[in-house]
């Protein structure tokens, strides 16, 4: 037994580099596992930074003062950051709490349109044991169950005062990180690289291509939320969708997780334009539409924003949604694909000693 993890540790841990490597994942692995609620501000003011790193450059590179160009996009950044928080999360509240509201009778009406399907399509409703489950299933029942959670949301909502505090420092303290990582960005890089040993060959390199690869996933993510967003915004508008822009921050936070974020984005989109407009045309004008919105996405716009991702299996990407997600949340499901990325190219980069078998 011993001679076999001798031989493991001589294939795989023959290099310093390796050891350093493992060593660091390892720690990182760890302050992310345990200190992730604390330095979230400090997460977001790094994709912030990402994100407006290519823009910083520009102005940079049209003679504006390094201070100057990181003051205008930190005071931009601040800006589209208190028009979030002041006037779309209170909309998007009040969109949630009518809902919730009108959701008893919404589920009403779908009772009396599912107990309408066995008789216009008895091909289909044929089966006894599918028409005794559509007599017996309860959505009236269910309606009036979460009606009653709506006076929690309410206690919820006022239970957040306190955080208050907590939301204006973070107000503060992130317009102010990502002033100082776009300003100092090659300074800190610097500090950065003094923490790492001498002999770093095999961490330069992974360093440097998952620097871009992750730059890259932060930009075309961001963009294709808010391009996905809005187009389903506007297109439920125009089609008179209710609720519109709570769906259309659904759809387009679903991107989020690849394949599954779709999929289930269509359920709310399809059972409110059921309920609003029943089965008929409008309906399947707005499902044909949100299905085009996907189509557009998946064929054209992912294609165009990540032509320079790493290729990844469609079950490894799923994997490490459910895995990363279930480790870190919502940050987990975010750099999913980043994660996965970066195993793949630990694995591949990982030196290997041949006589070590």
């Amino acid at each position: 037994m011993l001679k076999v993890f001798e031989r493991m540790y001589n294939r795989y841990f023959h290099d310093e580099e390796a050891v350093i490597l493992a060593l660091v994942l390892i720690a990182s692995t760890l302050v992310v596992w345990l200190f992730g609620s604390v330095l979230a501000p400090v997460f977001a003011a790094l994709i912030v930074a990402y994100v407006l790193a290519p823009i910083m450059d520009r102005l940079v590179r049209l003679k504006v003062p390094y201070v100057v160009a990181a003051s205008i996009l930190s005071l931009l950044f601040l800006g589209v950051l208190l028009l979030v928080v002041l006037i779309l999360v209170p909309f998007l509240w009040g969109q949630v709490m009518t809902l919730t509201g009108e959701l008893p009778k919404m589920l009403n009406q779908m009772q009396l349109v599912l107990a309408e399907l066995p008789a216009r399509f008895p091909e289909i409703f044929d089966d006894e044991e599918t028409l005794q489950w559509v007599r017996q299933l309860n959505l009236g029942a269910l309606g009036n169950q979460a009606a009653n959670y709506l006076p929690r949301l309410v206690g919820l909502s006022l239970s957040t005062i306190p955080n208050l505090i907590t939301l204006l420092v973070y107000l503060i303290i992130v317009p102010l990180m990502v002033f100082f990582m776009l300003k100092d960005r090659k300074t800190l890089w610097e500090s950065w690289l003094t923490l790492l040993p001498t002999r770093r060959r095999l961490l330069t390199d992974i360093g440097a291509e998952m620097n871009q690869q992750i730059a890259n996933y932060i930009r075309g993510k961001v963009i294709e939320i808010l391009i996905v967003g809005s187009v389903s915004f506007v297109a439920f508008e125009l089609l008179g969708l209710n609720y519109s822009a709570l769906l259309a921050l659904m759809v387009g936070l679903s991107v989020l997780i690849p394949y599954i974020g779709a999929t289930v984005a269509t359920v709310p989109v399809a059972l409110i334009a059921l309920f609003q407009f029943g089965v008929g045309p409008h309906f399947y004008t707005v499902v044909v539409v949100y299905l085009v919105i996907q189509m557009l996405d998946g064929n054209v716009l992912v294609p165009l924003l990540f032509s320079e991702a790493v290729n990844l299996h469609p079950i490894f990407i799923i994997i490490a949604v459910l895995f990363f997600g279930g480790v870190w949340g919502f940050w987990g499901v975010f750099f999913a694909i980043p994660l996965a990325t970066l195993v793949k190219a630990v694995y591949n980069a990982w030196p290997k000693h041949p006589d070590a078998v």
